[in-house]
């Protein structure tokens, strides 16, 4: 019987030479660390040390994140992982009244340096990596962490981590923008060109197809679709005047990683082979770093169910699993009781801890790609690979990504297939643990971590306290620095930097670059 992928691709019950007629290793796998990066993007992969191990957090208060982040270190993280509100991931201060009610809720609440200062106190940044899932505001929150870098004495050369800066997905899966595309694309390029020249150790975005997958993505739509923005942002740099091996070593993608193990292993094999291509065959790229597809993944939220939570400590670890064999770069392992309410300390410490047997009681990182000549993976990679190609073609034919996003075809595609995997959930073709089958008559009882509401006006009072004590004139002068770049086409990094430093807000500095850009309001289409 023959059953069917993630990607409605099939899946033999067997497989063997005939399956890969034709197939020249040397072309499709190449060497570890070699083009077209099919095996992995170094030639030692985990053998000589396994991934960077982060985990994501952000809650509350900074306070309250900064003691979060402490004890990660202390159990062992080597990455921090920044998680931010709704307010502050769409540009507006936790007084403002559209902030109402979201104030430290899904992250945490970030509104001037201050808070910048409180969430990274006592860490030093030039030990650690950092990523920052942001994205509208991205240039922002990395500029409010160079900043307190400067007052811990850290170079800027010295920094190392990610903001996730992918904007586009927001017009397609998630919805967190603020500028209309073509601003938020001019603010991606200056932030590559800022950070070529002052932040050299620095990932400046992280082309992510996790929200994708979040929102029903398939792994051939997921990887399609990343790619295919990540390729808009490859034309915008270059159109903007940067060659193209002055900024794509520094470009990072983020993936999700899914129960199905082989299809997962064979979607980020297809993703680093596609890329690799692309970026030799259409931008001329010529050092090899510009070619490889290094990754960040984190295993899916999405599959984590409320009933039974401890079920997905399994579920975690499969995951996982696959991502390691899939060869990412860094890992972020989902605690179990997510899909109740923010993780407790046990669980995001249980969460670490899966990571941590994967990396040192297993052999998965005795060996470069385990998986290489698996008849199976070797056939799944090449059926990924020419899905996600029909798919990224598609998106080429309606004139490249951002007017594919603004026709809704991108979106209209996750849904369909969002649609899909809903129908057979509630038939009960695809088993749900615990959901759907395998169900208890009563779940037991769990208490899950709460956000204090008092944070809201918390950070309201400290926000009233910096206004009160800034030298309000150099902040007016400073924002209005801002927006004159904002309205030519000099960078405007450098006049952000010192309105944040005068102790503008985040909301401040949003605002005065909407009113020179606009903000976005979705199409009909969407």
């Amino acid at each position: 019987m023959t059953h069917e992928s993630e990607s409605g691709l099939p899946i033999e019950p067997v497989y063997g030479p005939d399956d890969l007629a034709g197939w020249d290793p040397a072309e499709q796998l190449g060497a570890p660390g070699a083009y077209p990066f099919t095996r992995g993007v170094y030639p030692t992969m985990y053998t000589g040390r396994p991934w960077t191990m982060r985990q994501y957090a952000g809650f509350g208060t900074a306070a309250e994140s900064n003691a979060r982040y402490r004890q990660l270190i202390e159990h062992g993280t080597t990455g921090l992982s920044v998680a931010f509100d709704l307010p502050t991931q769409m540009g507006h201060d936790s007084d403002a009244p559209i902030a109402s009610g979201e104030v430290g809720k899904v992250g945490v609440a970030v509104d001037s340096i201050d808070d910048m200062r409180v969430l990274f106190g006592g860490i030093p940044l030039d030990k650690v990596s950092t990523s920052m899932t942001i994205n509208a505001p991205a240039a922002l929150l990395l500029l409010l962490y160079q900043l307190v870098a400067e007052e811990q004495g850290v170079a800027a050369d010295r920094l190392t981590g990610t903001i996730q800066n992918d904007v586009l997905k927001e017009y397609i899966a998630r919805g967190t923008y603020i500028f209309p595309p073509q601003p938020s694309l001019r603010l991606v390029a200056d932030t590559f060109r800022y950070c070529r020249a002052e932040l050299p150790k620095w990932n400046t975005i992280s082309i992510s197809g996790y929200h994708m997958a979040e929102a029903g993505a398939s792994p051939a739509q997921e990887i399609a679709f990343t790619l295919a923005d990540g390729i808009e942002y490859v034309r915008t740099a270059v159109a903007a005047g940067m060659d193209v091996d002055d900024f794509a070593p520094r470009l990072s993608f983020f993936f999700v990683a899914r129960t199905t193990i082989l299809e997962e292993v064979a979607k980020f094999r297809a993703a680093r082979r596609i890329w690799a291509r692309v970026m030799r065959e259409e931008f001329g790229a010529k050092n090899p770093k510009s070619l490889m597809l290094r990754f960040h993944t984190q295993t899916a939220g999405v599959q984590l169910t409320a009933q039974q939570p401890e079920v997905n400590l399994v579920r975690v670890a499969v995951q996982g699993l696959g991502a390691v064999l899939g060869g990412t770069q860094s890992l972020h392992t989902n605690s179990f009781d997510e899909a109740i309410a923010l993780p407790t300390d046990k669980s995001a410490r249980l969460a670490l801890r899966t990571q941590q047997v994967l990396a040192y009681e297993t052999d998965v990182t005795a060996t470069v790609d385990p998986f290489a000549g698996s008849y199976v993976v070797e056939r799944m990679t090449d059926d990924v690979e020419g899905a996600a190609l029909d798919l990224m073609r598609r998106v080429e034919d309606l004139g490249g990504a951002v007017h594919a996003i603004e026709q809704g075809f991108q979106k209209g595609e996750i849904e369909r297939n969002a649609y899909r995997i809903a129908q057979e959930t509630d038939s009960g073709d695809r088993v749900v643990v615990g959901v759907n089958r395998f169900r208890l008559d009563e779940e037991e009882p769990y208490e899950p971590l709460r956000v204090d509401p008092a944070i809201e006006a918390q950070q309201a009072a400290r926000l009233a306290r910096l206004r009160a004590d800034r030298d309000a004139p150099a902040v007016a002068t400073a924002l209005a620095a801002l927006q004159e770049a904002a309205k030519g086409t000099s960078n405007v990094l450098p006049p952000m930097k010192e309105a944040l430093r005068a102790h503008a807000t985040v909301g401040e500095v949003c605002d005065a670059l909407r009113e020179v850009w606009g903000a976005y309001v979705p199409t009909d289409a969407f």
